[in-house]
């Protein structure tokens, strides 16, 4: 077998017999890193902590990954002005997140012979946060219902990396203020006092 040392050296092809020996030698295990290679490669190394380092290698990768998720915003084409807004106010702050929303206008009855009514309505919610996203699908009718999709601008890794900035900052903000409440309280307790005084 090929031999690679602890620190990445070539040692050469050597028996399995000379291998096994030179791991007891370091401590270390031997393993084998490559068995279809002729002939199969091994390398001497402490397999807890490669395993462990991968471990931990694999987990930050999974903290830093971001899973991609569809929102979706039900509207109705004759909305209210003010529920209009709250359906708004949703769809940007999903849009802050880095999701993707999918908005979708339901037609009943009549409606359905007013199709323009639900793509007025969807350009306008598409003009309103063109600033944080823009259309990545265009208004289509799907029997009943009218669909359009938006995109985020950021990425969704980008959001998070805010969003734990600002969780951050918000935390040393509140750490420092139990100091600065405390001043206060104390200019108080004369005044207080006061009263009771007359």
């Amino acid at each position: 077998m090929r031999l690679v040392g602890p620190s990445g050296e070539q040692v050469g092809i050597v028996p399995l017999a000379k291998a096994l020996e030179l791991a007891q030698e370091y401590d270390l295990d031997l393993v084998e890193v490559a068995a279809n290679a002729r002939p199969p490669v091994c390398k001497l190394m402490d397999y807890g902590k490669f395993k462990y380092e991968s471990a931990m290698k694999a987990r930050e990768a999974r903290k830093n990954q971001a899973h991609t998720v569809i929102k979706e915003m039900k509207l109705r084409p004759k909305i209210d002005p003010h529920d209009y807004d709250t359906k708004k106010g949703h769809v940007v702050r999903f849009l802050k997140q880095g999701d993707k929303v999918k908005i979708t206008i339901m037609f009943r009855g009549r409606e359905q012979s007013r199709p323009e009514l639900g793509y007025r309505l969807l350009q306008r919610l598409a003009e309103d946060v063109q600033d944080l996203g823009f259309v990545e699908s265009n208004p289509k009718q799907d029997g009943r219902n009218m669909i359009m999709v938006l995109g985020p601008h950021k990425k969704k890794t980008e959001a998070m990396a805010e969003a734990r900035e600002a969780q951050a900052a918000r935390k040393a903000e509140r750490q420092g203020q139990p100091a600065q409440a405390d001043q206060p309280a104390q200019a108080e307790q004369p005044v207080q006092a006061d009263p009771s005084a007359q």
